[in-house]
Parts: C-alpha cells; sequence; structure tokens
C-alpha cells in the first residue's frame, strides 16, 4: 500500500513519500519477503511534473504508487523551499543498481524490459558480473506493439521476478506497470528510464559534483541534445514558473 496520506508531502500538485534510497531498498526488500503481491515504485522529476498535468493515465498511475519519491536534486529544493522537505534525492539510476545489488545478497530473480536488443542484453551480461547471486528470470528490448502487451505480461509473470525494471520513458513506464499491476504480480516494479543505456556502458553519467548541485540535466542534455532538448529546456521552465508562484502565493 502507498504511504498513509498524512505521511506524503504534496510538492506542486503531486504527493511524495519522505524516504531516502536506504529506505526505499529496505522497504522494496520486506514486499520481495511477504506474501507476494504486485507493487510499484515511481520516481518522479521535474519533467514528470510537467506530464502529470496532461496524462490523466500517468496521473492515476502516480497517485496510486505504492511509493513515490523524487529523482531530482531541484525537486528536493523546491520542497524546502515550501517547507515540506524531503529527505533526499532518490534517482531512478542509484535505486536501480541498489536493487540489483541488495537483489545479489538475497538471491532475488530479476527482470529488465527495455531498450534495444544489445543494450538490454549487455545489462544482463554486465550484471552477471558485478551481481553474482541475482537471478535473471528474463529480458526483453523496449520494442514491441500495443498488440503484443498481454504476451509479454504473460512471460513476466511466468518467469516470477521479485525485481521488474522497465527501462523506457515516461509515461509508458509508469502507465504499464499500472496498468498490468495485477497480470505481472511482481513484487517490485520500477520504471528506470535511460539507465540501461548507463549500466550498459553507452551513456556516463554526469561527475558526482554536478549531480550534488543539480546540473545533471545539463550533463544529460549535452549528451543526447536532440532527444532531451524539449524534456530539460521547455519543461524544466515550467517547473520553475511554478515554482515561482507556489512560493510566493504560499501554496
Amino acid at each position: 500500500m502507498p504511504t498513509p496520506e498524512n505521511h506524503r508531502l504534496e510538492i506542486l500538485g503531486c504527493r511524495f513519500d519522505p524516504l531516502d534510497l536506504g529506505q526505499v531498498v529496505e522497504r522494496s526488500l520486506e514486499w520481495c519477503r511477504g506474501p507476494r503481491r504486485a507493487r510499484q515504485i515511481v520516481t518522479m522529476n521535474a519533467a514528470g511534473l510537467e506530464l502529470l498535468r496532461h496524462d490523466a493515465k500517468m496521473r492515476r498511475a502516480c497517485d496510486e504508487a505504492d511509493l513515490l519519491v523524487a529523482d531530482g536534486v531541484p525537486l528536493v529544493w523546491a520542497s524546502r523551499l515550501l517547507r515540506r522537505p524531503l529527505p533526499a534525492r532518490v534517482a531512478g539510476v542509484d535505486l536501480m543498481q541498489a536493487l540489483l545489488a541488495a537483489g545479489a545478497r538475497e538471491k532475488l530473480r530479476v527482470y529488465f524490459l527495455g531498450a534495444r536488443e544489445e543494450v538490454v542484453q549487455e545489462v544482463v551480461r554486465r550484471c552477471g558480473e558485478r551481481f553474482p547471486g541475482l537471478v535473471v528470470a528474463g529480458a526483453r528490448n523496449g520494442y514491441f506493439a500495443e498488440s503484443e502487451h498481454d504476451a509479454i505480461v504473460r512471460t513476466i509473470r511466468e518467469a516470477r521476478p521479485d525485481l521488474l525494471f522497465v527501462g523506457m520513458p515516461s509515461p509508458f513506464k509508469e502507465r504499464f506497470a499500472y496498468e498490468h499491476a495485477q497480470a505481472l504480480d511482481v513484487p517490485v516494479m520500477l520504471g528506470v528510464g535511460g539507465s540501461f543505456d548507463v549500466l550498459a556502458g553507452r551513456i556516463r553519467r554526469a561527475p558526482r559534483w554536478m549531480q550534488h548541485i543539480g546540473m545533471e540535466w545539463c550533463w544529460r542534455l549535452a549528451m543526447e541534445p536532440r532527444k532531451l532538448w524539449r524534456r530539460y529546456l521547455v519543461s524544466n521552465s515550467a517547473f520553475v514558473r511554478r515554482l515561482l508562484v507556489a512560493v510566493v502565493t504560499g501554496r
């Protein structure tokens, strides 16, 4: 179940769970150890907040997520300006790697869904080397039609993973996990966007100092300008405008 409503913090129209990385990992492990039931974790960034305003299905998926955490230093800063402080950023790629490491210790089963075929296979190979003990229950690239959803869901369910990582963009990753949650029956489902490319060594993350000062988006924009210019320049500008209005009006 999601965190009780009175424990969630509303930031610019989205309710966040005030948890850090370690707490999210521990909660995830509790779900994997307990009775099997589908649960979804959403990592939200500034661009995602803008999507929520225009995508009712994504809004529903996020409102009903079992955990929703801030993936972005600007969101943490915004929470402090609005006097509803979140403890820390929980980046999707960091959470994924932490869950993989914990999964290796606990001998959990994992399924990777998303990215190009060569990328997802490289993720599988590298995870086998880096996380011995982790059981790869299956992997599939992210290029498929809506007519294939039911077959893919059946394949994942039959593989019985404890962790499902959906390496595809928003709003697809949130909507896919939400719409097929009961049929998938996976204890921990997490949308991780382009994290497969990072784990496969195709894209380098920003230096730590850039991550800490909230400028990782600048690095990513420089790496993939054609793909990300609208997301970061348009959506982030809208985020800043909304934040300024909220600070001035006290809402």
